[in-house]
């Protein structure tokens, strides 16, 4: 099954630069969880500060917002159960530092018959 886990690092900690140190260990768990076949894709996201949020508001216009949500990015994970997808995040917040992973089941649908 895939999963999406989208990190939201602890107030103050998103769009800083990450030190060397903790660089090559998100490198490490990133090559462990891929040779293993856990990992899908993972990407870093932009600080909420240059996102915007587009929603259409109950007369038919569009509406933009600031109020975006903070998140430090996301990763597509491959995993046999939503308590092994739990698992992984917890991996991944002990080298990814505070903050908290929304984790949510990717569903896939049969093909129709024609």
């Amino acid at each position: 099954m895939r999963y999406l886990s989208i990190y939201r690092p602890e107030s103050g900690v998103e769009g800083g630069t990450p030190d060397p140190e903790h660089m090559a260990a998100m490198g490490r768990l990133i090559e462990e969880w891929s040779a293993k076949g856990k990992l899908i894709s993972t990407e870093p996201l932009t600080p909420r500060d240059r996102c915007a949020r587009v929603r259409l508001d109950g007369d038919g216009q569009f509406a933009v917002s600031d109020e975006t949500v903070r998140a430090g990015g996301f990763a597509f994970l491959n995993a046999e159960s939503k308590d092994e997808a739990i698992e992984l995040c917890k991996a991944f917040l002990k080298v990814a530092g505070p903050g908290t992973c929304e984790i949510r089941q990717v569903l896939e649908f049969a093909p129709q018959p024609a």
